[in-house]
C-alpha cells in the first residue's frame, strides 16, 4: 500500500481528476495549499507598493492505493498535469504502514480498495 501525494497547479485538477477516473482510481482527498518552488514567485505592484509573492496557491492531492496502482495513479497525473513549464508540480510516494476502514474495520489493502 502507498499514499501518492501530487501537488500541481490549480488549473490543472479538473483534467488530473478525470485522468484517474479514466485510470479506474476514484478515491482521493484534494487540499487547497500554497507552495514556492523553482518559480519562486513573482512582484506585483498595489497601490504604488512593490509587493513579493512567493507561496503561490497549489492543490494537493492525495490518493492511497495498493501497489498495483501506483504506477497508473502516477502516468495518469503526469498524463494530465505537464505541460512542460516549471511550476507543474511533484509527486511523492510514501508507504502506508495500516489502513483501517472505519465502516467495517477492513485493514489492508482491502480497506483502500
Amino acid at each position: 500500500m502507498k499514499l501518492v501525494i501530487a501537488i500541481i497547479r490549480p488549473e490543472s485538477l479538473d483534467n488530473v481528476k478525470q485522468s484517474l477516473f479514466d485510470a479506474e482510481i476514484h478515491k482521493m482527498t484534494v487540499h487547497t495549499v500554497k507552495g514556492c518552488g523553482q518559480q519562486k514567485g513573482y512582484t506585483e505592484s498595489y497601490r504604488g507598493a512593490i509587493r513579493t509573492v512567493n507561496l503561490l496557491p497549489k492543490v494537493r492531492i492525495e490518493i492511497a492505493v495498493n501497489d498495483e496502482f501506483v504506477q497508473p495513479t502516477i502516468d495518469a497525473v503526469i498524463r494530465a498535469a505537464r505541460s512542460g513549464n516549471i511550476g507543474d508540480g511533484k509527486i511523492f510516494v510514501l508507504p502506508i504502514e495500516r489502513c483501517i476502514r472505519i465502516r467495517t474495520g477492513e485493514e489492508g489493502g482491502a480497506a483502500i480498495g
